[in-house]
């Protein structure tokens, strides 16, 4: 699954720079995922880097975009295609 940011978002602007895909941003109140660029940090870490580091426990799987290992993994392959055509 792709994960998503919940209104109890503070806006601590920690989440942002933990995300190895770039898949978080603000949005107009609080911070989001992109589900297309969002692979749980699979390919980069063990753990979902930005659930880690977030103080209010916001981010969640988003159950409307259900995702096994295997489609995260071909997703990150995907994303660092693109990175390194770059």
């Amino acid at each position: 699954m792709a994960l998503k940011i919940t209104d109890e978002c503070i806006c601590c602007d920690v989440c942002e720079p933990e995300c190895p895909n770039d898949a978080i941003s603000l949005g107009e109140e609080i911070y989001v995922i992109d589900p297309e660029l969002c692979t749980e940090c699979v390919g980069h870490y063990e753990t979902s880097q930005c659930v880690e580091v977030c103080p209010v426990d916001c981010i969640i799987k988003d159950p409307d975009i259900v995702e096994d290992e295997e489609t995260l993994r071909q997703k990150y392959l995907r994303i660092s295609r693109c990175q390194l055509e770059k």
